[in-house]
């Protein structure tokens, strides 16, 4: 059973904070690699962050300094923290995981959580 469920979108005004949420069954967690996506309107899809081994990560050059990935081995969990969020920020974003042991597949995704700044 394939599974990811992101939740914490929502509006939130330009300068404040959000903390995504994904939760993964079992199958879909990967302790390799996970990573977040967010699709602007107009825009095509772009990684926003990724994990890998629940230690190295990877920013967008955009959210660098105001995002942080982090994961929880324990739960099965994948969280994203935003702070000093922008306008442009503006986005559906989602949640990935990979099946490969040893690349960023992204094979799994969520329905993804809209994150709306004005």
């Amino acid at each position: 059973h394939v599974q990811l469920v992101e939740s914490g979108g929502g509006p939130v005004q330009a300068g404040g904070s959000l903390r995504l949420s994904c939760a993964a069954s079992p199958y879909a967690y990967s302790r390799y690699c996970m990573g977040w996506f967010r699709q602007a309107p107009g825009k095509e899809r772009e990684r926003v962050a990724r994990i890998i081994k629940g230690v190295t990560t990877l920013y967008h050059d955009s959210v660098k300094g105001r995002f942080t990935i982090s994961q929880d081995n324990a739960k099965n969990m994948l969280y994203l923290q935003m702070n000093s969020l922008q306008p442009e920020d503006t986005a559906m974003c989602y949640c990935t995981a990979s099946d490969s042991p040893i690349l960023c597949a992204y094979n799994y995704w969520g329905q993804g959580t809209q994150v709306t700044v004005s």
